[in-house]
């Protein structure tokens, strides 16, 4: 493997400024109802930066958003902890040596606890392709083509008559017909390639072959089948990036830090828009940042990427001085608290300050909580700010009060209280004690919502777990019922 190098590879270009050339359909050519597939040769200076700077408002001409992002979840989300997300586990491989600050970590050769080392990445992903896809290649590629003759044979109006919408929205090429078929087997329906084209017409021209080879490698490193539309409509470039040329050195990318396979896909199906970041211009000066700016050790790069993929295609620079700042000025963070913030939930350094981290810090503050409390709620449980004010914070601090007769100081020690479900788990267990009389006098033990399901039934309940479970059952339904009864 080659060393990250301190020095960039281009001395007289920067990282944050690229020339791009895009393809685009000019809008003031259309004429009646279709829409012209004749384009201009534009040149665009961009920067690489966090999607969320780019307009939130575009949509397609059919009213839906047409979203900057690559994974929904990647916009500002509110949403329970769950239990049993992968994401959370230690399970992560080592990483790869890499040349920080003129030193250079020792290498590890073959395996390291199971996973692949940075050197022998690339080549395990060329052999995983060849395994996974280059014998079939033979047969993949007879497929196509017999996919492409039957495109061929079909006329202009057995066209119009298989995709009317398709064929009356826009001049239709029948060129195209290969390919729509091919991508047809994933899913896609009209609206979809609609959707395409006016995203970035040119994906619809791509040679039906060169898709399929190359989202054939994505299946083989683990793309998931059912992942594969949801990223070409939101990357349509992903069909004209070769194997040989640029996917197969992002995957060995990947790999070099300390992302196990079995997780790569994962990656990639929530940023399919990594493709278009150079590796030595971009991505590698990203993650050099995280470790000497920041201050992300080498051994947890491949976990902080795993949980938040999209910090490598970010301006994390800008991310991480605004939120680093924020944090300091408003609740007195010392800077390793905040890059523990960042190793445990880095999706913070893409929530909105003013309208997602400040919100949260004084709903805190409203409930009786200093600034040294905050702080280490926030270091022990960033998670937090992620969190539903008025479906989630708010219920379940009146529950802590009202129900548990708890005061708000109890959070600073049970942090986690916060992240768990107050349907699912804080409210069946309490009810659960109190109707078996083994709920304690006083304050209720937050520490009762820790453990799992088997381990509260053994040390609290002491019953089954299929009792506490049916009870649960019914409490559940009993509340739904209520809530459609209030509704009604």
């Amino acid at each position: 493997m080659v060393p990250f190098s301190l020095c960039p590879s281009h001395p007289s270009s920067s990282p944050q400024l690229y020339l791009s050339h895009f393809t685009v359909t000019t809008l003031s050519d259309l004429s009646g109802r279709k829409r012209r597939a004749g384009s201009c040769r534009f040149v665009v200076l961009s920067t690489h930066s966090n999607p969320k700077i780019l307009k939130s408002n575009r949509r397609s001409r059919y009213g839906q958003p047409l979203s900057p992002y690559d994974d929904q979840d990647e916009a500002y989300h509110f949403a329970d902890v769950s239990d049993d997300d992968w994401l959370l586990n230690d399970d992560f491989a080592e990483v790869a040596d890499f040349v920080v600050n003129r030193k250079k970590s020792k290498p590890h050769n073959g395996f390291a606890n199971g996973h692949l080392n940075g050197e022998n990445a690339k080549g395990v992903a060329e052999k995983s392709f060849v395994r996974n896809y280059g014998h079939d290649s033979k047969k993949a590629r007879e497929t196509a083509l017999d996919v492409a003759r039957k495109g061929k044979r079909c006329t202009r109006k057995n066209m119009e008559d298989r995709f009317p919408r398709l064929s009356e929205e826009i001049d239709m090429d029948e060129k195209w017909l290969p390919l729509i078929d091919y991508l047809s087997t994933f899913g896609f329906k009209e609206s979809h390639f609609i959707q395409m084209y006016e995203r970035h017409m040119p994906s619809l021209q791509i040679n039906v072959c060169s898709a399929q080879e190359r989202l054939e490698y994505l299946l083989s490193v683990g793309v998931k089948q059912r992942d594969i539309r949801r990223m070409v409509l939101r990357q349509p470039q992903i069909l004209e990036y070769t194997v040989e040329n640029n996917m197969k050195s992002h995957v060995a990318f990947l790999m070099n830090l300390g992302i196990p396979s079995s997780r790569i896909g994962q990656i990639i199906a929530a940023t399919p828009s990594l493709f278009s970041y150079s590796v030595e211009n971009s991505l590698k000066p990203t993650v050099r940042y995280l470790v000497e700016e920041v201050g992300i050790k080498e051994k947890d790069l491949g976990k902080v990427v795993q949980l938040s993929p999209q910090i490598l295609v970010q301006r994390i620079d800008i991310s991480w001085n605004a939120r680093c700042t924020f944090l300091s000025n408003e609740i007195g963070a010392p800077r390793e608290n905040i890059v523990k913030m960042v190793k445990k939930h880095p999706q913070f350094l893409h929530y909105s300050i003013n309208d997602g981290l400040l919100p949260r810090i004084n709903f805190l503050r409203s409930i009786g909580m200093c600034n040294s409390d905050i702080l280490k709620v926030l270091t022990s449980l960033t998670q937090v700010l992620s969190l539903s004010l008025e479906d989630n914070l708010k219920p379940k601090y009146m529950y802590l009060v009202n129900e548990l007769n708890n005061e708000v100081h109890s959070l600073t020690k049970y942090p986690m209280y916060l992240s768990l479900s107050l349907d699912q788990r804080i409210r069946p267990r309490h009810r659960f004690l109190v109707s078996l009389k083994k709920a304690p006098k006083g304050p209720f033990p937050l520490s009762s919502f820790v453990p799992t399901d088997e381990s509260f039934c053994q040390q609290w309940a002491g019953t089954s777990v299929d009792k506490y479970l049916a009870f649960r059952q019914r409490l559940l339904l009993r509340e739904f019922a209520e809530k459609y009864e209030r509704k009604g």
